[in-house]
């Protein structure tokens, strides 16, 4: 018997419908994929089944029942767990008091043992190495990913609603969530799995469903849909060359960088970054690509000598880089890239308001670069004075380049530039970057799909613990040869 339903639900905010007619089922036992590009709809449907957002019109059904959820408390009360995309911890308390908050063990006298007890059980199950103790601000992206499912795990769900949960892992990770996954799919529980992974999805998914503008336009069973007839269904068109054409780079070198050292996170790093290349940096999370970056725009303390197009500079912070011509895009868009509550306009001048009038803002110079910055990313918005955090994560990216942009840098470092991001929005992301460096640009692009590093790169330099392993580049660039790069393994041991 199904546990969980949308029946003809439609959703609208104000004059703007943006689920229609949306019929959903999630079976005990099974695991149902949706999938779709960004704006498609699926947060919205996953707001509604976990009590945060009620149907405009149609009904939710549990136990086949019409039923109001009116808070997410009130859902996971009834067995709804999600599990978001956007991390719901409070930073500043450990690990085991964001497991149990809201539900701690000993009431009024809280046994601090007990819990830390369960949370270690429960970060065992899922083979990581997070501190119970720690404070989710000291924790990096993928362990507080981490702590999101491992308090989900807690709540005894009867469904289980997952959105994006392996997008910040590692391979090691992304295998324990598997296993986690067959368990609870063994024990009886409904789970709806939204990724824009689409090779997990053709692993995990018992069942598919593929919306497109708020439309369900594919339902489909294990094995009946390949990856490429995924993609096709989420934005009505053959994907064709889904990588753009490398272009040539020149020989002249825009950036140098010699023996780069970030205290306790890189060591003795060199390398070279030619006019109009686009150079990748693969590795493990954790190898120090980030870290790399961060030091190189200022945002970390690191020694080394630094050259921009010949001259040697000295970067001691972002200001510094953004004189120098650097520009760095960061990984983690929501916390450290834009201020999720204010306007589209106020995001994309703030690091360039001198250009704008400083103290005194002319906002119809604001509203004409962000009227070119729209049209130029295809920052796709209802209306411009929307806040940031209430666009999709792909327009929310296209924005985050078009700030990074306004300040005209010639060399740009792009940190996981499609995390979270659809197939389709993807390809656009692609065609900016090699536009760019078609431009004369050069580009810096850290990530950790290979298939990304490798699509898009003219050149790869793999890390390894902080140091730099290897370089790739041709026929040379192939997975094989990155993993056993950043593993430290050769022959049969890889």
């Amino acid at each position: 018997m199904t546990v969980l339903a949308l029946d003809n639900v439609s959703k609208s905010f104000g004059p703007v419908e943006v689920l229609h007619g949306v019929d959903l089922a999630l079976e005990p036992g099974e695991v149902h994929a949706l999938i779709g590009e960004n704006g498609a709809g699926k947060s919205t449907i996953m707001k509604i089944l976990g009590g945060f957002l009620d149907p405009t019109l149609g009904q939710v059904l549990l136990d086949g029942q019409p039923v109001r959820l009116t808070s997410g408390p009130e859902a996971e009360a009834r067995g709804i767990v999600v599990i978001h995309q956007e991390f719901n911890l409070a930073p500043d308390l450990t690990v085991a008091a964001n497991v149990f908050l809201g539900r701690e063990i000993g009431g009024w006298r809280l046994d601090h043992a007990a819990m830390h007890e369960a949370t270690a059980a429960l970060l065992a199950r899922l083979d990581t190495r997070v501190d119970p103790g720690a404070l989710i601000r000291d924790l990096s992206v993928p362990d507080r990913q981490m702590v999101e499912i491992a308090k989900a795990l807690s709540r005894k769900a009867r469904v289980l609603i997952m959105d994006e949960p392996s997008a910040v892992l590692t391979h090691r990770e992304v295998g324990a969530l598997y296993r986690q996954i067959d368990r609870l799919r063994a024990e009886g529980v409904a789970i709806l799995y939204c990724s824009h992974r689409l090779d997990e999805v053709a692993h995990l998914a018992d069942r598919i469903t593929v919306l497109r503008d708020g439309r369900v336009v594919r339902r489909a069973m294990r094995g009946d849909l390949s990856e490429d007839g995924m993609a096709a269904a989420m934005v009505g068109r053959e994907l064709q060359d889904f990588y753009p054409p490398k272009g040539q780079s020149g020989d002249e070198p825009a950036l140098e960088v010699r023996g780069l050292t970030v205290p306790g996170r890189v060591r003795d790093v060199s390398f070279t970054l030619r006019r109009g290349e686009v150079l990748g940096i693969a590795g493990l999370i954790g190898s120090g690509r980030t870290e790399l970056a961060e030091g190189l725009v200022g945002l970390r303390p690191a020694g080394g000598e630094i050259c921009v197009a010949g001259r040697p500079v000295a970067i001691r912070s972002l200001r510094d880089a953004f004189a120098a011509g650097l520009a760095y895009l960061t990984e983690d868009r929501k916390e450290a890239g834009l201020l999720l509550d204010k306007g589209l306009r106020e995001n994309l001048t703030l690091a360039t308001l001198e250009r704008f009038g400083g103290w005194r803002i002319d906002t119809r110079a604001e509203d004409a670069a962000l009227e070119q910055a729209t049209r130029e990313f295809d920052i796709r918005a209802p209306r411009r004075d929307i806040a940031a955090g209430k666009l999709s994560g792909g327009n929310q990216q296209k924005l985050l380049m078009a700030k990074v942009m306004l300040s005209d840098p010639r060399i740009i470092l792009i940190d996981e530039p499609t995390r979270g991001i659809d197939v389709g929005t993807k390809s656009q992301i692609y065609a900016f970057i090699r536009k760019l460096a078609a431009e004369g640009r050069s580009l810096i692009v850290i990530s950790s799909e290979m298939t990304e590093v490798i699509g898009l790169a003219d050149r790869v330099l793999v890390m390894r613990e902080g140091r730099l392993a290897g370089e790739l580049s041709g026929s040379e660039m192939t997975e094989d040869r990155i993993v056993r790069l950043a593993m430290g393994v050769t022959g049969e041991a890889a």
